[in-house]
C-alpha cells in the first residue's frame, strides 16, 4: 500500500488516469467558486435603498469580481482524458462530475443575464408541483411560537464553533477548518470549499447556535473531512448533484441537535415559494411582499429570502433545502441507514455506487460522525424522524 493510500484511511489508490482526472476535477472545483461568485455584497445598503423607496424598488445586486478565467477553466475541464479512465465505474462518476462543473462554469458566466435562470434550472432543478404544495402546506399550517430573544452574537457563535472544532480534533487530530468572519454576507453562516464563513453581525437566539453549528460543522465540514480520506477525492468536494442530500442532512442535524423551530421550517418553505416566483420573472419587491404580507414572515427573513432567490438573476438552489429534507425523510421512512450518509458528499442516488466503491476498496466508512451522534437522545430523535412527514419536523421549544 502506498503512502498516499495510507494517508487516505487505508483505501487502495485509484488507477493512474482516474487519479489524474479526479485530482484535476478537485482543483477546477476550487477555482470555479460559483457560490461566492453569486453571493451579493453590500446587502445592508441594499436594504436601506429598498426601505427608502417605500419597499418598491431595489438597486441592482452587486458581486465580487470574478477571480477565474472561465474560458480557460472550461478548456482545461473539457481536455481531461475522462474517456481513458480505466474503470467504467469511476469513469461514469467522474464524467458526471465533469458535466456538472461545465454547467457551473456556464452558470457563473451567465451571471446577471437573461439566460441565468435556465442555466440554474439545468443545474439545480426548478420547483416541481409536489414540492411547492409541501411548501404551501408548511406556510399555511405550521404555527410559530413567540419569537425568542436574539441574545447571541458573533462572540457566542465563535465560542461554540471553536468548542466544536476542538471536540473533533481531540478525536481526529487531522480535522481542520478555516474560520472566516465576513462583514458582508447574505447568510448567517455558510461553508464554501472547506472554509466556514460567519457573518460578523450575526444575531440569533442562543438556543439556535448549537443546531446551526451542527448544520455547518457537523454536516458540511464532517462530510468534507470523511470524503478527504477516500481514494476518490470527489467525495471531499462533492459528487455531482450532492446538494440536496447535504442540505437535507444539515437541516435534519438541527432537529437532531435539539432545536429546529417552526420559524426555520417556514423559512425553508418560503425559499421554495421565492424560487418559484423568481423563476417566473418576479423581482425582490414582489417576492418580499408575498412572503412578508402574504405569509407573515418577519421583515428580515422575507428580504433575505427574496435577495437569495434573485442571486445571479434567479438562483434556484434554495429549493434544494426543503427538497433534500423531504427526500431524506422518505429514505429514513424506508429504513435507510444513517451513518453511511457521512462518508463524503454525494447524492442519495449514489448509494448503490458507493457500495460498489467500498467493495473495490476505494471508499471506507466515515471516520467521524457529527458531535450530536454521541448524545444518547439522538437515537430516539432519529427514530421519530423515521415516522413523521416533513411538515411536522420542528420543535415548539428547545429540547434538553
Amino acid at each position: 500500500m502506498t503512502a498516499t493510500a495510507e494517508a487516505q484511511g487505508g483505501t487502495r489508490p485509484l488507477p493512474p488516469i482516474a487519479a489524474k482526472v479526479d485530482r484535476a476535477l478537485v482543483d477546477l472545483d476550487a477555482k470555479v467558486d460559483w457560490l461566492t461568485a453569486l453571493s451579493p455584497i453590500h446587502n445592508d445598503a441594499l436594504w436601506d435603498a429598498f426601505e427608502a423607496s417605500g419597499r418598491r424598488h431595489v438597486p441592482p445586486l452587486e458581486y465580487h469580481p470574478l477571480g477565474t478565467d472561465l474560458h480557460d477553466a472550461r478548456e482545461a475541464l473539457l481536455a481531461l482524458p475522462v474517456e481513458d479512465i480505466e474503470s467504467p465505474l469511476l469513469q461514469g462518476l467522474l464524467a458526471e462530475k465533469q458535466r456538472e462543473l461545465d454547467r457551473q462554469i456556464e452558470l457563473v458566466r451567465l451571471r446577471g443575464t437573461d439566460g441565468f435562470v435556465n442555466a440554474s434550472i439545468d443545474l439545480f432543478g426548478g420547483v416541481e408541483p409536489g414540492l411547492k404544495a409541501v411548501a404551501r402546506e408548511i406556510l399555511e399550517t405550521t404555527e410559530c411560537a413567540p419569537p425568542p430573544e436574539h441574545d447571541a452574537g458573533i462572540d457566542e457563535v465563535l465560542a461554540a464553533v471553536h468548542d466544536d472544532l476542538t471536540w473533533y480534533r481531540e478525536r481526529v487530530p487531522g480535522f481542520s477548518a478555516e474560520v472566516v468572519v465576513d462583514p458582508d454576507m447574505s447568510s448567517l453562516m455558510m461553508v464554501s470549499h472547506g472554509r466556514l464563513y460567519i457573518d460578523d453581525d450575526i444575531r440569533l437566539p442562543m438556543a439556535r447556535v448549537q443546531p446551526l453549528v451542527q448544520h455547518e460543522v457537523g454536516t458540511h465540514l464532517v462530510t468534507r473531512h470523511n470524503g478527504g480520506r477516500q481514494a476518490l477525492t470527489q467525495l471531499e468536494v462533492g459528487l455531482a448533484h450532492y446538494d440536496p442530500l447535504q442540505e437535507g442532512l444539515g437541516v435534519l442535524s438541527e432537529y437532531l441537535a435539539g432545536f429546529l423551530p417552526a420559524e426555520r421550517l417556514r423559512v425553508l418553505a418560503a425559499r421554495v415559494i421565492a424560487t418559484d416566483m423568481a423563476m417566473h420573472g418576479e423581482g425582490i419587491p414582489a417576492i418580499f411582499a408575498a412572503l412578508h404580507d402574504g405569509h407573515g414572515l418577519p421583515t428580515e427573513d422575507a428580504f433575505d429570502i427574496a435577495v437569495r432567490a434573485l442571486r445571479g438573476g434567479g438562483l434556484t438552489k434554495d429549493a434544494v433545502y426543503l427538497r433534500g429534507l423531504r427526500e431524506l425523510l422518505e429514505y429514513l421512512h424506508e429504513g435507510g441507514a444513517f451513518e453511511p450518509l457521512f462518508a463524503g458528499k454525494f447524492a442519495l442516488s449514489h448509494l448503490v455506487v458507493l457500495e460498489q466503491l467500498i467493495d473495490e476498496g476505494w471508499v471506507t466508512p466515515p471516520e467521524l460522525m457529527p458531535r450530536y451522534w454521541s448524545n444518547p437522545a439522538t437515537d430516539d430523535r432519529l427514530a421519530h424522524c423515521r415516522s413523521i412527514p416533513v411538515s411536522r419536523l420542528c420543535h415548539k421549544e428547545p429540547l434538553q
